[in-house]
């Protein structure tokens, strides 16, 4: 009579089984790494040069959160191809810079060597604080008098390192807006009081580097306001303030929302000429020597926003403006459009601002604005 199998027996078999299967499917795992190829080497390769009738155009690019080397590669020889001579970009102190000084470079090396391979100029923007250098429970954009100093000696470690191959520093980004100031009322005296160190740190570091300021962003805000302040009173008032001597060039950012490039300025107004205006404040104090430099400026053709205008004027009102500031603006250095691309979709309005998708997907205004550059590829490349 067949007697009844053991069930610690059966478990064990039951266990060995599974271990067995377990191994082959290890050793299948190995044998299928061993057969991949390995990682692929994303070298910056040889050196580029961008071929542009219009050299003033340039791009904000958004490589901050790119982790990717192919897709920064891939960004900026695309920026190259559309005839753009520059790139604006940010890096964040707050990314890099741990409390005990140490600088993590890995990315921002990568994309400031990979941009100097395509042969293009970089504007870089430095900002954003870590936590070591401000109070508890304060935003990124927190950065009070007492960080000062850290940030200067940041910005001239990264002037320094840089040196002929970033040529252009951006102190902060729009400090007329509470929001990249902490949440906190703006005055154009803490601006110039962080020039004021800044500004001779970077040019010890560095002299070669221009140094700009403001990044100012256009707004109509009056005197007292929680979100911020005029943009053309807050340069007046950085002037009163002893601006001058601690910039080489003024940033700005202007935007067209609905308005065609030509028109008309007008104080109570933001459109594209508002640089005009901006000029006036610094004529009036004496600076028309320095240049300008519009770092952020556009149209949106979103379907819905009610600042937006349609694909077809966009492209229109786009190519114009570089025609305006070519014939009338002498004094401006750089016109770059924002942006040129997100690393992924933003679902918003944001993304109406762009002109290449996260998949590379060049939207019609880039190649409008690869044929304006004089840069249609061959048919059939």
């Amino acid at each position: 009579m067949p007697t009844r199998p053991d069930r610690k027996t059966a478990r064990q078999r039951l266990a060995g089984l599974r271990l067995g299967s377990g191994l082959r499917l290890l050793l299948l795992l190995s044998l299928f790494n061993t057969l991949q190829p390995p990682p692929l080497l994303i070298t910056p390769g040889p050196p580029q040069r961008v071929h542009t009738s219009h050299p003033l155009l340039a791009v904000h690019t958004r490589l901050t959160d790119e982790v990717e080397a192919w897709k920064i590669q891939r960004s900026l020889q695309m920026v190259r191809q559309m005839g753009a001579s520059a790139i604006v970009e940010f890096f964040p102190w707050a990314y890099y810079q741990a409390q005990d000084g140490s600088i993590a470079w890995e990315h921002p090396d990568l994309v400031v060597e990979h941009a100097h391979a395509q042969g293009l100029q970089i504007v870089a923007r430095i900002g954003l604080t870590p936590d070591w250098a401000r109070p508890p429970d304060t935003p990124l954009t927190y950065l009070d008098a007492g960080a000062y100093g850290y940030f200067a000696a940041f910005a001239a470690a990264f002037a320094a390192r840089y040196q002929g191959k970033v040529g252009y520093l951006i102190v902060g980004n729009e400090p007329n807006l509470s929001y990249e100031w902490g949440y906190r009322v703006t005055t154009p005296q803490d601006y110039v009081d962080l020039l004021r160190v800044v500004y001779p740190a970077v040019k010890a570091a560095n002299p070669d580097v221009t140094v700009l300021a403001g990044a100012l962003a256009p707004t109509l805000e009056p005197a007292g306001s929680p979100w911020g302040l005029n943009d053309l009173v807050y340069l007046d008032e950085m002037y009163a303030a002893g601006a001058a001597d601690y910039f080489d060039g003024l940033a700005v950012h202007v935007y067209g929302l609905t308005f065609p490039p030509e028109a008309e300025p007008d104080p109570g107004v933001l459109n594209f000429r508002r640089v005009e205006l901006m000029r006036q404040v610094m004529v009036a104090h004496n600076d028309a020597a320095t240049p300008m430099y519009i770092t952020e400026t556009g149209w949106n053709d979103h379907p819905r926003w009610t600042r937006a205008v349609r694909p077809g004027q966009r492209i229109t009102y786009t190519l114009d403006a570089v025609r305006y500031a070519e014939a009338n603006w002498p004094f401006v250095e750089l016109l770059a459009i924002w942006a040129f691309r997100f690393p992924a979709p933003t679902k918003s309005y944001m993304d109406y601002y762009t002109l290449v998708t996260p998949e590379f997907i060049p939207k019609p205004i880039y190649d409008a604005l690869q044929e304006f550059t004089g840069n249609v590829p061959p048919a059939g490349s």
